[in-house]
């Protein structure tokens, strides 16, 4: 049945809605009478009754499992377009591919109306079924719709105004049809422009929701554009391939979909992919400037993940470069298409041989699906985020939102906003409509929250509330939304010490510490030679160098004070430089970091490696220990605080970061380099810890 509504009367009034004649260009009467000459041809006839027969339940619920996914996109904007029509004598309507009503709301009177004529829930409303209608016509046509009063085919439908446009996946597929009836005496002009922007905003939730692992651009000619309605967003695959794009984008480059993916992002603008992963993973990076050949130019926003799922190289399942497989089609790989070879999946990815990751994901193994939160400790850069993402994975929640959010990262006047979301008007500069927080973003799923320990003091008391109430308040509301959310955090800070300080909230910690978890830094880890194939098998999928024995060493001695990420860009760059040639020597590693390896004294004997799973997808040994040496007289400061005993982990950091600056007389961005961490990190990590 329809979702009736009472609301209290607000919008748009019919009495007072611009009265602007109908627009009937010559266009428009073509189309009408096109569909009307079709209608005859099908046998129909004006004076027809209507027909009443719905589906039966039992195949109305078929047709709406099938299109599960499209009402999961399409209901929240249903009811934000009711909110703009309401009072009106008016309903929204969703339909299948076929026209077959999925769902619909609207004002009480008006559906008692509808009822009559059977615009309801289970009802077909093609052309072959209704005649000339907006729904039936916009489904032939493709396009968006008007039909107005005498303009429907059947005389019972002439009260009628309907104004619909066809909803397309990122590969130019019909998913179905939303459309706005009324009493014809309250056509609004607008009317129509609200139902293709609804309709853009549901292709782009599912563009976003289908690439979900994959980069995304967002842009338009003029940079307030961007995160409207208005901006062009493309898809672009690990390789540079365009794969998909929403209809702005189409627009806006002037292109078919077919057209656009025949392109690259060097083809189409002239750059890559790692020269756009380079620019968004600074710190808050400005848009970024892209041209056509034409000449045309655009700013671009880029949404993507990439920066902790690939420090491995390959992407596990589920976080792969595949966009989702839509059962209801039926949609399969080529014919004739090789199947990739896939690395393991959530968990048994991380199983590289090392005894400590081993420890930590068995201990894992033991409280998935048990509601108890982590809270992951461990360096910048060695992988927390992986290991949040494989738990969530792994879970029963992952095929649900896995929402991360970067404390440290967001500006502390911002991050409760991010957080908990904020009404219209909470404060000045906010989105017209106010925005979800990422807290109700992750609703169903796992929300990560790195940096736990960068968090305002304030804030935490309000997080805290929320973890134990399971609701969120969002600014300047008064509604309360419940939460069902699998909470993980983790941090490089010892949050112990910050209780003693009172930096961090004692009673918010032991929320946060169901199961804490220790990720080592990548200098104690014996599975580096494993590690680092893996990035290369990731950086050149098609068929990766080898590492040369005089590279190895310096791997293996190296401390990696950014650690596993790190170590992905000084190979990523390596790889680029070896391109096709068979091992990567030292010729191709950047000199900055030959000068600090070769600095550094032969690495001690690891501990020994867990033998590595039997799914590894390549059966590489593990890395042979560098003979020990005699202590150098003068070690390297990181080599010395590496050896400290009784230095905790933030002091090891901090003293690897001086060290950096001190060999570059104190320039950060060539000190952020070397390391392999943010400028923004440096400044962090320094300010917290001053007083040192």
């Amino acid at each position: 049945m329809p979702t009736s509504r009472n609301p209290s009367p607000r919008g748009w009034n019919s009495a007072d809605a611009a009265t602007a004649p109908l627009p009937r260009n010559a266009h428009h009467v073509d189309l009408i009478q096109q569909s009307h000459e079709r209608c005859t041809a099908l046998g129909l006839t004006r004076i027809e009754r209507p027909d009443y027969a719905p589906l039966l339940r039992s195949d109305l619920s078929v047709a709406k499992d099938r299109n599960q996914r499209l009402f999961t996109h399409a209901a929240p904007v249903m009811e934000m377009l009711f909110e703009q029509i309401v009072d009106t004598e008016s309903m929204i309507v969703l339909t299948d591919a076929q026209g077959t009503i999925l769902h619909a709301v609207g004002d009480n009177d008006f559906l008692s109306r509808a009822g009559k004529v059977a615009l309801a829930p289970g009802v077909n409303w093609a052309e072959t079924s209704k005649g000339t209608n907006a729904i039936g016509t916009a489904l032939f046509e493709e396009r968006p719709t008007l039909v107005h009063a005498d303009e429907h085919f059947m005389h019972a439908n002439h009260f009628l105004t309907c104004s619909a446009a066809p909803i397309f996946d990122p590969r130019g597929n019909m998913l179905g049809v939303l459309d706005v009836s009324g009493d014809q005496r309250s056509y609004h002009q607008h009317t129509m422009g609200l139902v293709r922007m609804s309709a853009r905003m549901i292709e782009n939730h599912w563009l976003s929701d289908d690439f979900s692992n994959r980069l995304r651009l967002h842009f338009h000619a003029r940079a307030e554009f961007i995160g409207t309605l208005l901006e062009g967003i493309i898809v672009v695959g690990a390789d540079g391939k365009i794969l998909g794009a929403n209809r702005s984008a189409l627009d806006q480059l002037a292109m078919t979909g077919i057209s656009l993916r025949g392109h690259t992002l060097t083809t189409l603008f002239g750059t890559t992919v790692a020269a756009v992963h380079d620019h968004f993973r600074m710190p808050l990076p400005v848009p970024m400037k892209l041209s056509l050949p034409n000449g045309l130019h655009f700013h671009a926003s880029a949404r993507f993940d990439w920066g902790t799922r690939r420090v491995f190289g390959g992407l596990p399942e589920g976080f792969d470069d595949n966009p989702r497989r839509d059962e209801s089609r039926g949609e399969a790989a080529p014919a004739g298409a090789a199947a990739p070879h896939k690395p393991p999946s959530g968990l048994q990815f991380l199983q590289t041989g090392d005894a400590q990751v081993e420890a930590v994901v068995q201990k894992v193994r033991r409280v998935i699906n048990r509601d108890i939160p982590l809270l992951i400790l461990g360096e910048t850069g060695t992988g927390k985020e992986l290991l949040a993402r494989a738990v969530h994975q792994e879970s029963n929640r992952a095929k649900q939102p896995f929402v991360a959010v970067n404390c440290a990262s967001i500006p502390e006047s911002l991050i409760e906003a991010e957080l908990f979301g904020y009404e219209e008007g909470a404060f000045t500069g906010a989105k017209r409509k106010g925005a979800v927080g990422r807290i109700v973003q992750a609703n169903g799923g796992t929300l990560f929250l790195d940096e736990i320990g960068d968090m305002p003091l304030p804030l935490q008391a309000r997080l805290l509330r929320v973890l134990q109430e399971r609701v969120v308040t969002p600014l300047g509301s008064h509604k309360h939304i419940g939460v069902d959310i699998a909470v993980i955090g983790a941090t490089h800070r010892n949050l112990r010490e910050m209780i003693e300080r009172q930096q961090f909230r004692e009673d918010l910690y032991y929320r946060l510490n169901g199961l804490v978890l220790k990720m080592p830094p990548l200098r104690e880890r014996s599975d580096l030679a494993v590690v680092a194939r893996r990035i290369l098998q990731g950086e050149c999928p098609q068929g990766a160098p080898e590492i040369s024995a005089q590279v190895m060493d310096l791997l293996l001695r190296y401390q990696w004070p950014g650690n596993i990420r790190q170590l992905a860009n000084v190979l990523r760059t390596a790889a680029v430089m070896a391109c096709g040639e068979a091992q990567i020597t030292e010729a191709h590693l950047s000199d900055d970091f030959l000068e600090d390896a070769r600095r550094m004294p032969p690495r001690a004997a690891a501990p020994v490696a867990v033998a590595a799973p039997a799914v590894m997808p390549m059966a590489a040994p593990a890395p042979v220990a560098a003979p020990a040496a005699p202590v150098a007289a003068a070690p390297a400061p990181a080599a010395a605080a590496a050896a400290a005993p009784n230095r905790t982990l933030e002091e090891i950091e901090i003293e690897m970061i001086r060290a950096a600056l001190d060999a570059t007389g104190g320039n950060i961005s060539e000190a952020s380099k070397r390391l392999g961490i943010s400028r923004n990190t440096i400044y962090r990590k320094l300010r917290w810890n001053k007083s040192g």
